[in-house]
């Protein structure tokens, strides 16, 4: 009978709040002489690296920080990025990772937005972070305490904040009792995306979603016992999708490497015999057009995500002469990274390769850990039918789904709704269940796995004094998979030269964000004056 079974009480022994604090307790504990970290001539066991850990998270309780405080941090992925996916939480604090390719503009926007108490930034950021740092109002800067990544790799430069991490940890109990959070709805981390309203917004994680997206990615992948992990996807997207948890559950390796080149990537493939590692599409492409000297010979294949847009006929089939075997994802900073995977079937097996390039550019269907992603008609409110051919919206449903927008009620209600995320992205659905992205509902540029607001780029562009409207869309581009294309209209009376305009651009924002192309001229507008952006991406595409 029902009542029975309610009548079972919930309680310590039968119900632990879900974390992934938890696998490093674990790992730690079975494999404490397993190597952990490779960074350089760095090396770290997990027990090593859980010392470590435990050292930040007393080191920030005994500053003072606790539930609900936000930890910025600015770096490269290095040893100290990695530990802060587990020091910070393990402090009961918020791990806000900030994009290393933003102007400082917008990191002392999201300083102030975020609540930073405390910043730990790589030194090697300085020119950007400083002068974000000197703009903020007084009274929020008082309240930041900021600790220096001194990477010996990048030689003695000047520090930004007034001590460095080795010794803000080392004031730590290696040993030291953090808790597990009682809640996993407890936020775990605050990443920050472009949204169009040209601002970035705050996307919140709780922990019981980076857990089963860490248990999804591991089963749907899957992975090995120990693989062995690359970390090219920087650790300030989406949490580096994630893969700092998963791959810690999973008693793996990370290698890290600072700077993104095909000698790194290949050559650390090539010495450290790496199984896994995750990238955009450019990422591919720098591989398979590197130097046939560079190619390492593989007697054992590299299993690779790529994720950002779909993955050329070309680059796939010389990726797997090299021995690489990719997998295409989709996913948003919104839903920690990867939702949807294009999962392989049997009857692609002996499909030519123009054929299999089709089917493997689908965004595909939901990971294991998430419990919807279909498409539909935001009209009526119905999912469209499975034919490829009727548009509608992908939208996205489960646990790893964000809690919402830090401090943006609005946007989050818009984003959250009727049981259901909404991803801005309009799609397809095919006859077996596989997604496929046909446009983008919302203004966001995807260059080199880079999300770009049209409307943040507009915004910078507006400040020219002689523009009078501007436009941006996005542009194919063979090298980053899109770039941004502005449509400038001038004042009247005013003239300006395209390369005095794109070089006037970069010292307004971060390169991955100036337009590559810029055109002058009338912009079509509605007779409310509103532009009509459909056709400037008709315009662009007749031109490609």
């Amino acid at each position: 009978m029902r009542q029975h079974y309610e009548a079972m009480p919930r309680n310590d022994a039968n119900f632990v709040p879900l974390s992934p604090l938890s696998f490093i307790t674990r790992t730690a504990d079975l494999f404490p002489d397993r190597t952990a970290v490779i960074y350089g001539e760095r090396r770290y066991t997990w027990a090593e690296s859980y010392a470590r850990m435990r050292r930040l998270a007393s080191a920030l309780n005994g500053a003072g920080l606790g539930i609900g405080d936000t930890v910025s941090v600015i770096a490269a992925n290095t040893p100290e990025m990695f530990e802060a996916h587990f020091g910070v939480p393990m402090a009961g604090c918020v791990l806000n990772t900030i994009n290393t390719r933003l102007e400082a503009e917008t990191i002392s926007y999201i300083l102030e937005n975020s609540d930073c108490r405390v910043l730990i930034v790589d030194t090697a950021f300085a020119p950007a972070v400083v002068p974000a740092l000197e703009s903020l109002p007084a009274d929020v800067r008082k309240n930041i305490r900021v600790v220096d990544i001194r990477d010996a790799a990048m030689g003695d430069l000047a520090p930004v904040g007034d001590e460095d991490y080795e010794s803000f940890i080392g004031a730590g109990d290696p040993d030291y009792n953090w808790q597990m959070p009682a809640d996993e709805w407890q936020a775990l981390a605050l990443g920050y995306t472009s949204g169009t309203s040209g601002r970035p917004k705050g996307v919140v994680y709780h922990h019981r979603g980076a857990y089963l997206m860490s248990m999804g990615t591991a089963t749907g992948w899957p992975l090995p016992q120990h693989p062995t992990y690359l970390y090219i996807v920087p650790m300030f997207h989406c949490n580096g999708w994630c893969h700092a948890w998963t791959m810690t559950m999973m008693a793996g390796t990370l290698v890290l490497i600072r700077e993104i080149s095909a000698a790194n990537i290949l050559g650390a493939i090539d010495t450290h015999r790496v199984t896994h590692f995750g990238g955009a599409p450019i990422v591919l492409s720098l591989l398979v057009n590197a130097p046939e000297e560079m190619h390492p010979k593989l007697d054992y294949k590299v299993k690779a995500f790529t994720a950002g847009a779909p993955p050329p006929a070309a680059i796939l089939q010389k990726m797997a002469e090299m021995n690489f075997e990719v997998t295409h994802v989709y996913g948003l900073t919104e839903t920690y990274g990867h939702v949807t995977q294009c999962v392989w079937r049997e009857e692609w097996d002996d499909l030519e390769f123009d054929a299999l390039a089709d089917l493997q550019s689908r965004q595909g269907v939901a990971f294991p850990m998430h419990e919807g992603a279909a498409v539909m008609n935001t009209e009526t409110g119905e999912l469209v039918p499975r034919d490829g051919e009727t548009q509608g919206e992908i939208v996205l449903r489960g646990n790893a789904v964000m809690k919402g927008y830090y401090k943006d009620e609005a946007a989050t209600s818009a984003a959250l709704h009727d049981g259901w995320f909404f991803s801005g992205d309009a799609a397809v659905w095919h006859e077996n269940g596989y997604i496929q992205i046909k446009d983008r509902l919302k203004d966001v540029i995807i260059s080199g796995g880079e999300n770009i607001s049209s409307v943040e780029v507009e915004g910078y562009l507006y400040r020219h004094p002689a523009v009078a409207a501007a436009a941006v869309v996005a542009k194919s581009d063979e090298k980053w998979g899109e770039v941004p294309c502005a449509f400038v209209e001038l004042k009247a009376g005013e003239t300006v030269e395209t390369a005095e305009f794109i070089e006037w651009c970069r010292g307004q924002m971060a390169g991955v964000k100036r337009p590559k192309h810029v055109v002058f001229g009338d912009l079509p507008k509605t007779s409310t004056g509103k532009i009509q952006k459909f056709v400037l991406r008709e315009q662009v595409k007749e031109k490609e």
